[in-house]
């Protein structure tokens, strides 16, 4: 396979119009960390951005960063943690789930959208994307958005940009929003709960006063089949159900203090403090109890994305239909599930069941063979389709950019 290492953004247009008079399909690639992710595409050609990895501008008080799309994650992370800044979103980091190296990159991360669980208060990458500089299929420049929220010229069209997974442009640069690092974090943990009971804590909790950033369950049986962060929360191993606050100490011990006796009929509360709380939300980010070493390795993956009052009986059903393994995040809206392999991922079941609650459900992990035999995104209804497909032509006219990731049947 050819490998095209640009060194810059005219590189790039000449990589993309090279492509484009030849009619050869291109991958788009930062360090490849996520690339087992969506349908498998044909093509022999690469492009590599990861020489694109500069952070070009960094104002700490102004909450902004500028950095070229090839920059690696986990350098940028440290860069703004430095000056107790963050992602708000987020970031999910893939490497675990998928057994890759971490070495995602800020490209990477916008494209594939995957935002953690304070997305339920802060918003996903999307939301913190002020701009952007791409090459579109054309093998055109163009600049969406700028340097601030207010008043900037095509600042929702970059955010389009945002989970199309490279097949709308080549991002060579980003702006984004950074945001303080809270100075304290205490989380509540329910035990013994089940997912329906669990479901109505967290809705109880993230309809109360107290600025909940985090709601997630572990169900009994997946606590029980993995080791973890989550699951040496001391003994006995059982369903957990986290409530995270964040703040000022003072501030986080009372909220913690007043939301525990709220959810009291629920059953005792136990409080994790900072690095604790810390490492089980990064457990439940990076659905580390899946990840591809463990005990649940073999099995594929889905991520489920439904109203939150379904999650409880949507997750309860899968789990009896199929013996799949479970962990909610946002307060039930989305669903981690490891389920026991079959030729088909029991794609059929699980979009049988997220279609009744109107929801959504994308194949994370599975083999390859599996991933060219099923839709691994949802299917969209024909209207929604037809106008994502006229989005997509308007950027990409000959089908350059990332052939055949989102759709079976079109890598050819």
């Amino acid at each position: 396979m050819d490998t095209l290492k640009v060194r810059d953004a005219k590189d790039v247009e000449q990589v993309v119009r090279a492509a484009l008079a030849s009619e050869q399909p291109l991958e788009i690639i930062g360090h490849g960390s996520k690339r087992l992710i969506g349908q498998p595409m044909a093509t022999n050609a690469l492009l590599d951005l990861s020489a694109l990895n500069a952070v070009t501008a960094y104002e700490p008080n102004e909450l902004i960063i500028t950095v070229q799309a090839g920059a690696p994650l986990a350098d940028v992370q440290s860069l703004i943690d430095s000056k107790n800044q963050q992602f708000a979103f987020e970031p999910v980091n893939t490497s675990q789930l998928l057994g890759t190296p971490d070495t995602g990159t800020i490209g990477g991360m916008i494209g594939a959208g995957l935002a953690g669980p304070r997305r339920i208060k802060a918003g996903g990458a999307r939301d913190h994307l002020l701009g952007a500089h791409a090459v579109s299929g054309f093998g055109d420049s163009f600049k969406a958005g700028g340097r601030v929220v207010k008043n900037v010229t095509g600042y929702d069209l970059c955010k389009l940009l945002a989970g199309s997974w490279g097949t709308l442009a080549v991002m060579t640069e980003v702006t984004l929003k950074v945001m303080p690092r809270p100075e304290s974090e205490r989380t509540l943990m329910l035990r013994g709960l089940d997912d329906i009971t669990a479901n109505r804590a967290m809705t109880a909790a993230l309809g109360s006063p107290f600025d909940v950033s985090g709601a997630a369950h572990v169900a009994d049986s997946t606590v029980r089949a993995v080791a973890g962060a989550l699951t040496d929360l001391r003994s006995p191993r059982e369903a957990v159900t986290l409530l995270r606050l964040e703040g000022i100490t003072a501030s986080a011990v009372h909220r913690a203090a007043a939301l525990a006796a709220v959810l009291a009929p629920f059953g005792m509360a136990e409080i994790l403090e900072d690095a604790a709380s810390a490492a089980a939300w990064r457990s439940v980010r990076d659905v580390q109890p899946f990840a591809a070493n463990g005990s649940l390795g073999g099995r594929p993956v889905w991520r489920i994305v439904c109203p939150p009052a379904s999650g409880g009986a949507l997750g309860r059903a899968l789990a009896r239909d199929t013996g799949g393994e479970l962990i909610y995040d946002w307060g039930g809206g989305l669903i981690w599930a490891a389920l026991p392999p079959k030729p088909d991922a029991q794609a059929a079941l699980v979009r049988q069941r997220v279609n009744a609650v109107g929801g959504h459900a994308t194949l994370i992990r599975a083999p390859a063979q599996v991933r060219r035999d099923v839709d691994v995104f949802h299917p969209q209804q024909d209207g929604l389709a037809a106008l994502g497909e006229r989005v997509r032509l308007s950027f990409d006219p000959k089908n350059i950019l990332n052939r055949g990731r989102l759709t079976r049947g079109s890598a050819t």
